[in-house]
């Protein structure tokens, strides 16, 4: 029996790859920088700031106290309504498990209440303590980096003492 080969193979000349097409990054990676596109100028020593001018530090002033009693008038708000759920209770001649039901809301309440109550006294001792800072001439100084702590972060944030910089170096 003969065997039949196959028939010969035609060979093509195979062109070049093309390159990819660039990829967008639709999903960014947390923590991740966008690059530069352009070179920064590099600060000089006349642009590098050490503090804010005077005008600037009453400025900030201003701010922190219209902050300072805002949140002291919902500290007060918060303790008067602790207080008052204290001294009001549940009436002891409920029946079992509706008065039950109700001391553990109260409870969770109560706690809840006295958290915020916490939280908000912090805030309040943050403030202060960045009027002392302006008063010192220290406000808005880095305590990290050592250097000036950028206005917009101030204005949102007027008790902070680190910049975006130093916080970042935190987390990593």
């Amino acid at each position: 029996m003969a065997t039949q080969l196959a028939p010969p193979i035609k060979t093509v000349p195979v062109a070049a790859p093309k390159p990819a097409p660039p990829q967008l990054n639709i999903f960014p990676v947390p923590n991740q920088r966008p690059i530069a596109h352009k070179a920064a100028k590099a600060p000089s020593a006349a642009d590098e700031r050490t503090r804010y001018s005077e005008e600037e530090l009453k400025e900030f002033e201003s701010l922190i106290n219209r902050k300072l009693d805002k949140a002291r008038d919902e500290y007060k708000i918060l303790k008067d309504t602790l207080n008052r759920n204290n001294d009001e209770g549940t009436d002891a001649t409920s029946g079992g498990n509706t008065k039950v039901l109700e001391d553990g809301a109260e409870t969770a309440e109560k706690e809840n209440l006295s958290q915020l109550a916490a939280r908000q006294q912090k805030y309040i001792t943050n403030l202060e303590n960045a009027l002392v800072r302006i008063k010192n001439g220290t406000y808005g100084i880095c305590s990290v980096t050592g250097k000036l702590i950028p206005k917009e972060r101030l204005i949102a944030v007027p008790h902070t003492t680190q910049s975006i910089e130093a916080k970042m170096m935190q987390h990593d």
